[in-house]
């Protein structure tokens, strides 16, 4: 099994759509999608967006080989070998652009704009999908995290609980993006270039006679990184005691200790007495290390028992996204071919948050130039000039119109940067310190009462005027088609 050869990451309805337009000969025809999501993940104010890096990685190295090909023949579509000749063929050559990594995202933007054959875009909307959603999912969590302890060290500790491997490292490098600190999984370290951080288990305390001769034996075999794990007996009676018995030791060695880690128990508590122990033992330069099914709710929750901790070890409800473990990034089509150029199409549902918006366009982050905060992101058709010209707009309410307000004085800052153009990579992809003190910018970029993790308020996101106009004709259209059938 090659892992990483991803050609066929994708879903079967993709190859069948691939031949359907194969044999009628539209697959060449030029056609626009759109990937975006409708509602932000554990009721946040934002997204951060990230996945662009493996989304790179994966267009560059489609290809249908012979034992894609082979797979192929075996499916009981029966394609014509004519067909997977021209899959033989398959690279991307049209035109992506995205925002980049650790961008503050919101609901119904476009974050990924394919323009391409429709052979080539159909064919890539799963796994841009797959990898969009899970790491920007986690990068989301991971922002969230940070939110509520900005000033502790943030350890990503997920890789056990991870859905498999690629969750663990890609996940890892999300929450990195959005300001962890380090992560426990070594191979994400050794790819991304993440500090990795650990201390021991129980099992290694478990492994000798005493919890004193661990301590020490550990120590002695580790002396310029120790962090003990003080809960596996008695963490106040026997944890810290014999913990600060190893670090006179150390200090007698010239060396110093540098935390303990709790992992059960009442964190609040334990971490108060355990910290008041270590000062009185001359310490009060040891951290204190939590653990244990960690999420930025049970952190706020002990930040306000003033508990005495400074590094968090984030695990399962980060790598796992647990209260919302998926978030629901959809890939449309917004335009397509006809006779030599582009017409807009629409995707009208009984759910209105599922009706799409239709046409080509970009996407701007308008920012007041006297604060320099973000006041609302605008989509705009293509063909729209007054935008990039700075030219007075108005941002209304699309569900009540008549509540609006017109915009000067701003800068329109376009999301879309062009990633790949008529198939040639055109952007640099940045090391991942650059991505993650550009994240730390964007927050900069925003208001506190939108970054907030209770009740945030609602950033705004607008249609265009001749956007939003274009949205009620088509639906006025196809809905009078379907009345005169």
């Amino acid at each position: 099994m090659h892992d990483y050869h991803l050609t066929l990451h994708s879903d079967k309805y993709q190859i069948n759509m691939m031949y359907a337009h194969w044999l009628q000969g539209t697959h060449r025809h030029k056609a626009v999608f759109e990937v975006y999501f409708r509602k932000l993940p554990f009721g946040n104010g934002y997204g951060v967006f990230a996945g662009l890096e493996r989304i790179v990685q994966y267009i560059q190295s489609i290809r249908f080989g012979d034992e894609e090909i082979a797979y192929l023949r075996t499916q009981e579509e029966q394609y014509q070998e004519a067909f997977l000749d021209e899959l033989k063929r398959f690279r991307f050559n049209g035109n992506l652009s995205s925002v980049l990594e650790g961008t503050l995202v919101f609901p119904s933007e476009p974050l990924i704009r394919v323009e391409a054959d429709m052979f080539e875009a159909q064919f890539v909307e799963t796994a841009i999908l797959n990898f969009m959603n899970y790491q920007s999912l986690i990068a989301t969590k991971a922002s969230r995290i940070k939110q509520v302890a900005p000033h502790d060290v943030l350890l990503e500790f997920g890789t056990r609980r991870a859905q498999e491997a690629d969750a663990a490292i890609w996940g890892a490098r999300a929450a990195y993006i959005a300001g962890f600190h380090a992560t426990s999984n070594m191979r994400a370290g050794m790819l991304f270039g993440i500090p990795a951080k650990g201390t021991h288990a129980h099992s290694w305390v478990q492994a000798h006679d005493s919890e004193e001769e661990a301590f020490r034996r550990y120590a002695q075999a580790l002396p310029d990184e120790v962090t003990l794990l003080v809960d596996t007996y008695d963490t106040l009676q026997s944890g810290v005691p014999h913990a600060i018995a190893t670090a006179r030791l150390l200090q007698q060695m010239g060396k110093r200790m540098s935390g303990i880690r709790l992992d059960s128990g009442d964190l609040a508590y334990l971490s108060q007495q355990a910290r008041k122990m270590l000062d009185e033992a001359g310490f009060p330069d040891v951290k204190i290390v939590a653990s244990n099914d960690l999420d930025e709710n049970i952190i706020e929750g002990l930040k306000t028992q003033d508990a005495k901790i400074d590094v968090w070890g984030v695990g399962t409800q980060l790598i796992t996204a647990a209260d919302q473990p998926a978030l629901g990034g959809v890939y449309k089509l917004v335009a397509r071919e006809k006779d030599g150029d582009y017409v807009p199409v629409i995707k009208i549902s009984g759910n209105p948050e599922k009706v799409s918006n239709p046409g080509f366009k970009e996407a701007y982050r308008i920012v007041n130039k006297q604060t320099g905060k973000a006041v609302a992101d605008y989509l705009a058709l293509r063909h729209e000039t007054d935008i990039r010209d700075g030219e007075r707009i108005k941002l209304f309410d699309p569900v009540h119109p008549y509540i609006h307000k017109y915009i000067e004085d701003y800068e329109p800052i376009p999301l879309l940067k062009p990633i790949f153009s008529e198939g040639k990579l055109v952007y640099e992809l940045p090391s991942l310190e650059a991505i993650r003190t550009y994240h730390a910018e964007q927050k900069d970029m925003f208001w506190p009462q939108y970054l907030r993790k209770l009740n945030p308020a609602v950033y705004r996101v607008n249609l265009s005027t001749a956007a939003w106009e274009l949205k009620m004709d088509l639906i006025h259209q196809y809905q009078g088609h379907q009345l005169h059938e």
